[in-house]
């Protein structure tokens, strides 16, 4: 898969995320990585799901953490990301949400059983 088509389907899964309940307002993003070219596409920080576009995502350098092409930030979440494609290398996508449901689970310190 090259840039722009690892850029489709980030915004297809960042769109995805209100439609499936699991994020209000900008409380969550979808990243994804090409390992080949060491980059990574995430949601720009506080643009509104439903407006977003492809081009809108910010390409993100995974050695140096930086912005390679975007005068957008990237999402406030991007050292959580960056973290966890360089420690766990079988990893090629990212979504992190604050649900409802795991967030009231989170507030009252109980786990959530695995399925």
């Amino acid at each position: 898969m090259d840039l722009a088509e690892l850029r489709e389907e980030v915004c297809r899964a960042n769109k995805m995320l209100p439609v499936a309940g699991l994020v209000t307002m900008h409380s969550g993003n979808a990243s994804g990585l090409d390992r080949a070219s060491g980059r990574l596409i995430i949601k720009p920080s506080g643009v509104d799901y439903d407006s977003l576009m492809p081009d809108d995502l910010v390409e993100v350098d995974l050695a140096t953490g930086e912005p390679t092409d975007s005068a957008r930030r990237p999402s406030v979440d991007l050292p959580h990301h960056l973290y966890l494609y360089r420690e766990v290398p079988e990893i090629g996508g990212i979504v992190h949400t604050h649900s409802n449901y795991d967030t009231a689970m989170a507030a009252v310190g109980r786990p959530i059983p695995l399925c």
